[in-house]
């Protein structure tokens, strides 16, 4: 029988940590810098910041208020307008139209988009219509608007209409059919049908292809109806914010061209930043469907 050797008895020791003080602190306080950069709108104003420089050192060096006028003098366009001017005036004539058309056109995606999920026929119909209509500009339908509908509000909520309901109705009807069989299966099992099996389970889960929807439609819609207000948005002596920016193009004055672009930007930023945000906060990153 081969012997067998026991293992090497290893001696016992004991080792004490080192002093780490040399490697640093790992969890060092921020400098006042890191801490003001980490911020998303500083960083944001920063950009701003720069590209108006840009702006004023090149609208100086060109030295021609007619073609491209300084920040200064279209901020000062601005708000002369805004206070003594009508384009306060004209942004609301603007913004009533573009909410009746919003509207008419959520109304209308609603719809299509209840028959798209009810039947497979109605899949084929909102299908169909889609891949015909959504890549047709708004804008070109508008001879068709003044023939059908004259000249006038009509016409504007026509082409907005348009703008609106193919974007919503697409992106809602694949949030729908995105939800999961999962999700199905629950709102099934507590018993909901109909309105209220649409209402708590359906929405809610294809709230963030909905959401997105509504800002592609409201951006539509938005610069449709500036494009077709700078066509003929004007009736009984009434324009919107497109025709402020036509009628100041019509008379060379460029900085006052410059005031209505900046309304278009600064409410286009308001309605983002303020209302969608708003809604996006208190729905979907609430529920963790978004980060």
């Amino acid at each position: 029988m081969a012997d067998t050797q026991a293992p090497p008895i290893r001696p016992e020791f004991e080792t004490k940590p080192g002093d780490a003080g040399h490697i640093g602190d790992v969890a060092r306080p921020l400098s006042a810098w890191e801490r003001i950069s980490n911020i998303t709108a500083v960083r944001r104003l920063f950009i701003l910041l720069v590209l108006v420089s840009a702006w004023q050192a090149y609208a100086q060096f060109l030295d021609n208020p007619l073609m491209f006028p300084t920040f200064a003098e279209a901020m000062t366009a601005l708000w002369d307008a805004s206070v003594r001017g009508p384009l306060l005036e004209r942004i609301w004539t603007s913004i009533r139209v573009l909410m009746m058309g919003y509207a008419a056109g959520i109304a209308l995606a609603a719809v299509f988009t209840t028959i798209a999920v009810s039947t497979r026929v109605g899949t084929d119909f909102l299908s169909t219509l889609t891949a015909m209509f959504n890549p047709l500009p708004a804008i070109a339908l508008l001879p068709l608007a003044l023939l059908w509908f004259g000249l006038g509000i009509p016409s504007l909520i026509f082409v907005i209409i348009h703008s609106v309901l193919w974007a919503v109705a697409l992106n809602t009807h694949g949030g729908f059919m995105s939800v999961s069989e999962t999700l199905r299966m629950a709102g099934q099992n507590y018993g909901l049908r109909g309105l209220r099996y649409v209402a708590y389970i359906l929405i809610p889960a294809a709230f963030p292809s909905i959401l997105t929807g509504l800002k592609i439609g409201w951006a539509f819609a938005w610069r449709t109806l500036i494009a077709a207000e700078l066509v003929f948005g004007v009736s009984s002596r009434s324009g919107g914010l497109g025709w402020f920016i036509f009628e100041n193009r019509n008379q060379l004055e460029t900085a006052y061209v410059f005031a209505g672009l900046f309304a278009v930007i600064i409410i286009g930023l308001l309605v983002e930043s303020v209302v969608f945000r708003t809604v996006e906060t208190h729905t979907v990153r609430k529920w963790g469907m978004q980060r």
